[in-house]
């Protein structure tokens, strides 16, 4: 049986025989494919293939006689020869598995219960050895003269299993058709492979580090998305790993992440901060004290440091004693530090940061000129001191895919030229809440949220 969904209805092919569903929903067009597959199953007694595609994918699924759903036999072989339409005897297929490409996190190895091997035991569970350098027979003495004494020799204990056992379950599917039958049906379906490693991506940028973390977005060319990857980037650690984060517009000349980020009950800026600094470093001080300093943003769970786009970069030049005063108070209040930073890279607060970073990301669009100056930087930086050269190697680049009408293909290729510069490249595909405006990690289209977070688990390997 196949099924077509095109918005609130459906094209069926029921053993050949077309048929059309339509429903109010497209909640309601699932319920009514599900119930139909399950009525012919049980009308014909034996299991019925059901090959869905829809605007999640293609799916494949198993409607028993029994009344249950299952999963085609994961051998490709198996499910070339068997048409879909075709009924089949009942052959206890295993649950669904995705029909994306595997990935790491897409099989999840049960850890063993069974009891451990005796070269695991316990020390209190094994006899000791006799050392290397013993007489023959001189083991045997002893246990002797141990029996004369009254004493009997100790004997080793069988090993018993633990009554601690290891119960982690991979949660069921929440998303696409796994999703909807999971919750429809209560059966636990297992989660496709994209939600398994979007599952793994989570979990990596969820993690807290032992002292503070800082990363800093680099490219010495204007306009290549540096605020937008801080901003975004700063959003996916907040979201997914609680507070403490905070974005620092790291920029001489005219920073615009204070007028593209949510806006506090104040106009401070990284100027108002610095003379503070020594308030703010004493034992007294509180992380409260900060909030009149930093600008929350309420949707996205992280704080942003201002400079000031108004003034002329001589009105706010920041030595490189002004950059460590001001480190050490975002070392101190934040677990998380992502500087956006300007196109001087000869600016002393610009040098300083570098000093100062643990993760690089450099970010590029999909235009060459964009991608020849973020290489060019990480060859230079290559060249300036071992600190340097270690970030340049363990780099990470973002790759935005910011014209409308670019493509992804060109954004990869882009990516694919900083194999053997950097550790990894992310694309992003275009997204035109990204454009303009203030930037709320909310506001994209899933797809653009699950780039990002790819890009944030990339990023949280190289802490």
């Amino acid at each position: 049986m196949r099924a077509v969904v095109n918005g609130n209805s459906a094209q069926l092919s029921v053993l050949g025989t077309p048929e059309t569903l339509t429903a109010d929903t497209y909640v309601d067009e699932r319920k009514k494919i599900m119930t139909r597959v399950m009525k012919l199953a049980s009308g014909l007694g034996s299991d019925v293939h059901l090959v869905v595609d829809d605007q999640t994918g293609h799916w494949r699924l198993i409607a028993g006689a029994d009344g249950e759903l299952h999963d085609p036999a994961p051998t490709p072989d198996l499910a070339a020869t068997a048409p879909a339409d075709t009924p089949t005897a009942p052959s206890g297929p295993k649950l669904p598995q995705a029909t994306q490409d595997a990935s790491p996190l897409a099989s999840v190895t049960p850890l063993p219960t069974q009891s451990p091997a005796p070269a695991e035991l316990p020390k209190r569970a094994r006899r000791a050895e006799p050392p290397a350098d013993l007489e023959p027979g001189a083991e045997t003495v002893e246990e002797d003269a141990a029996e004369v004494a009254g004493e009997r020799p100790a004997t080793a204990r069988a090993p018993r299993a633990s009554f601690i056992l290891d119960e982690r379950r991979e949660p069921a599917a929440a998303n696409g058709w796994r999703g909807f039958i999971t919750r429809s049906t209560g059966l636990q379906v297992p989660a496709s492979n994209a939600e398994l490693e979007r599952r793994g991506h989570v979990q990596t940028v969820s993690q807290h580090w032992p002292g503070p973390r800082k990363i800093s977005i680099v490219n010495g060319k204007g306009g290549v998305g540096k605020t937008l990857t801080t901003a975004m980037l700063t959003a996916v650690f907040a979201r997914h790993g609680g507070a403490g984060v905070l974005a620092w517009d790291n920029n001489d000349t005219r920073g615009t992440l204070g007028w593209r980020t949510e806006k506090g009950p104040h106009d401070a800026t990284v100027q108002d901060l610095l003379p503070a600094t020594s308030n703010l470093l004493s034992p007294g001080a509180q992380i409260s004290d900060l909030a009149r300093f930093v600008h929350h943003q309420t949707g996205d769970k992280y704080d942003v440091l201002r400079s000031n786009p108004e003034l002329l970069a001589t009105k706010q030049r920041i030595t490189q004693d002004d950059f460590d005063a001001l480190h050490e108070v975002a070392a101190k209040y934040f677990r998380l530090v992502f500087f956006d930073s300007g196109n001087d890279e000869s600016a002393p607060r610009w040098l300083r940061m570098i000093d100062h970073t643990d993760q690089l990301v450099v970010a590029t669009t999909a235009l060459g000129e964009s991608a020849e100056s973020g290489a060019l930087l990480l060859e230079a930086l290559t060249e300036r001191d071992e600190h340097s050269a270690e970030l340049a190697r363990n780099a990470v680049v973002v790759v935005l895919q910011s014209e409308r009408y670019g493509t992804l293909a060109d954004a990869q290729r882009i990516a694919d030229g900083f194999t053997g510069i950097a550790r990894a490249a992310v694309t992003i595909p275009f997204d035109r809440a990204l454009h303009g405006g203030a930037l709320r990690y909310d506001a994209v289209a899933t797809v653009t949220q699950n780039a990002w977070l790819a890009a944030g688990a990339a990023v949280a390997n190289g802490l």
